[in-house]
């Protein structure tokens, strides 16, 4: 008699898209798109399996970086401080278009490096894609730290993580060759700003994109999975 469960489980394991996103922490287009591409996700409805991948902005901004956020966009790139700031108003305004409260006054500009570790830890733990939407709030929203190790072992316990065992594994820095590698591919695939979206392996999506855009593809390659199981 066949296992109509293990059938059932085994077909919608093969219908699952996988979707691996490469984005930064401080990146504010990368929680647009996360929001984005979630409503996307839900207007597709099939099964999907994320994974976040590392990408760092700016490396080498130091983990107390005494400026704001503006002063540091305005040094980075070039831009006058009312350029920065009417790009920063406009970001804002999108993020309030996709339910998403930004607080530039209060957000401290850091090194994310720690915090990318941490979201590998997560993932070993089967908690990244919690890790990853609870890091972006404290960032963008909650004014929170999230270059240090303790601020960082906090939002980990907020999630249910191990507090001691996060202070143990990002001090040791386990799970920063995990890190160096998710960079060295976003290299090989040619990624150059984030967010970033790899479906099934094949098809990537570059931004912000509206959650249209999104379920197209997904469908897309829905279509291109069932064409393959037929044939």
């Amino acid at each position: 008699m066949t296992d109509t469960t293990n059938v059932t489980e085994a077909a919608t394991a093969a219908d699952t898209i996988k979707v691996d996103i490469w984005s930064d922490v401080q990146c504010p287009w990368c929680y647009i798109g996360k929001r984005k591409f979630e409503a996307g996700a839900a207007l597709y409805g099939g099964p999907i399996e994320v994974e976040y991948h590392s990408f760092e902005l700016s490396p080498d901004t130091p983990v107390e970086y005494a400026g704001t956020p503006t002063q540091y966009l305005s040094e980075k790139k070039g831009m006058s401080l009312p350029e920065v700031e009417q790009m920063l108003e406009r970001v804002t305004g999108i993020a309030e278009s996709v339910g998403l409260h930004y607080d530039y006054d209060s957000i401290h500009q850091t090194n994310t490096v720690i915090s990318h570790e941490l979201l590998h830890y997560a993932k070993s733990q089967g908690r990244q894609l919690d890790m990853k939407e609870r890091l972006l709030k404290a960032y963008f929203v909650e004014g929170r730290h999230v270059g240090r190790i303790e601020d960082l072992a906090d939002l980990a316990a907020e999630i249910g993580l191990d507090r001691v065992d996060v202070v143990r594994a990002l001090t040791a820095h386990e799970f920063l060759a995990d890190v160096k590698a998710d960079v060295a591919q976003a290299g090989e695939y040619g990624i150059q700003g984030v967010p970033f979206f790899v479906i099934d392996g094949k098809y990537g999506v570059s931004g912000a994109q509206d959650a249209d855009t999104f379920a197209e593809v997904l469908n897309k390659v829905r279509t291109e999975k069932s064409e393959e199981n037929i044939a």
